[in-house]
């Protein structure tokens, strides 16, 4: 009798691997889906080139473990496309320091999972995400939306699964039991996920927020302190708030979206651009302590709340910080991406980008990002001649006076209403 198939969300790391071989002891037929959205492996230091991750290694390693099929989908320039940039746009940041790694993989990550399962006729579909965080629930609400009848099997709310591995040395237990190859060990127990806009860490001696994240941990970023002596300049060209070209310190021009943002990443990553450590608030109520490198996106929504300084409206701007950024960096967090309260903000993250056109002179070194200077071609929106300390322009100071005096009629109410009662300002 045939086997029930099953789609498994694949990293190659530890815990998928060790979930891949436990499903198949269960007795099903496993189905790897690893998703092409990673960066690389190479060392931070390697100039201008980053090498991509080794998936033939990784299809080699589930077809070892005991999967009938290993599918590898590059989904690299939707993920760009689709979501980083729309988070760029919008200045997309959760907890005003999160730039959303992990949650902008996710969607698409779904989403060709749920393509192989369709094509395979699997009855269900897997991950590896932990009972306590917030990618289960990204997961499967981007499984139901886009197949609501999908079975989706979670083994770490499992209580045969949890009850028998209760966290990583366990399934480092059984890695080694049971010969599957892994990079973690028990000496560094943290847990890692990669794309290609960032790299998370959090777990084993990270969860306790005081304990200082280990110079080894880090992967993807040179040790600012041990970033090049010399800073390395490069500009952004914004349009309608895409960025649509980078030039290189040497004038290299780049256009194409995934070679933009991939050499943004090698540029921020040897400078040593992009660390985090912060306690966040998860989605399920808990709070969780998280270690991000964000590289090239670190420098890309920099740049573009630079540029739209100088081009996008005052108060087009601050409608879009106070409800769209906000809700859509929640929307990302929380999993609700297909919905249609997404579709409706990025409609309005279109409309206030109209006029974000011009490009951003910037600085990287030493772990820091700077602007150099913004300029655009199209968007007056500045005027020099106004705003001078040196002349007077069409700007006459005199109306300041009027302005002023209606801006005070509510504040002189309220002091001459406090004084009545005898308070203090």
């Amino acid at each position: 009798m045939a086997k029930d198939k099953v789609c498994l969300a694949y990293s190659g790391g530890l815990d998928t691997s060790c979930i891949l071989k436990w499903l198949i002891e269960e007795g099903y037929d496993m189905l790897a889906k690893k998703a092409r959205s990673s960066t690389c492996k190479s060392p931070p230091k390697s100039a201008n080139k980053l090498f991509t991750e080794d998936f033939q290694a990784a299809k080699a390693k589930a077809l070892k473990i005991g999967a009938v099929a290993c599918y590898i989908e590059d989904i690299r320039r939707e993920f760009i496309e689709e979501l980083c940039f729309p988070a760029v746009q919008c200045n997309a940041v959760y907890e005003n320091i999160y730039l959303l790694g992990t949650s902008l993989a996710r969607p698409v990550i779904a989403r060709a999972q749920i393509k192989v399962a369709q094509k395979e006729g699997c009855i269900a579909v897997s991950h590896g995400c932990t009972g306590k965080g917030n990618d289960q629930v990204r997961f499967e609400l981007a499984f139901y939306a886009l197949q609501p009848s999908i079975k989706v099997i979670a083994p770490w709310r499992l209580p045969e699964f949890y009850e028998r591995f209760a966290g990583r040395n366990d399934l480092l237990d059984y890695a080694a039991k049971t010969g599957i190859p892994v990079s973690s060990t028990k000496s560094k127990p943290w847990s890692m996920d990669e794309n290609l806009a960032h790299c998370s860490y959090e777990a084993g001696i990270l969860e306790d927020p005081d304990v200082t994240a280990p110079a080894d941990m880090w992967k993807l970023t040179v040790d600012p302190l041990n970033a090049p002596d010399k800073p390395e300049d490069f500009t952004i060209v914004f349009e309608k708030g895409l960025p649509k070209k980078l030039i290189t310190a040497e004038g290299k021009a780049i256009t194409d979206s995934v070679e933009l943002f991939l050499e943004a990443n090698a540029i921020a990553r040897r400078n040593g651009v992009g660390r985090v450590d912060i306690v966040e608030n998860r989605f399920i109520g808990l709070k969780s302590r998280g270690c991000y490198e964000t590289p090239g996106l670190t420098c890309l929504r920099s740049a573009h709340i630079d540029i739209e300084g100088l081009v996008l409206d005052r108060e087009v701007r601050a409608l879009r910080d106070q409800f769209v950024t906000f809700n859509y960096a929640k929307i990302l967090y929380n999993g609700l991406y297909f919905s249609p309260e997404r579709e409706f903000l990025e409609e309005s993250i279109v409309a206030s980008q109209k006029t974000v056109n011009g490009q951003v002179r910037c600085r990287v070194y030493k772990g820091n990002f700077s602007i150099l200077g913004r300029s655009s071609e199209t968007e007056k929106l500045y005027d020099a001649s106004e705003s001078s300390m040196d002349e007077i322009g069409a700007f006459s100071p005199k109306d300041t006076t009027g302005f002023i005096s209606v801006q005070a009629i509510r504040l002189k109410k309220y002091g001459e209403a406090k004084e009545a009662k005898g308070e203090r300002l």
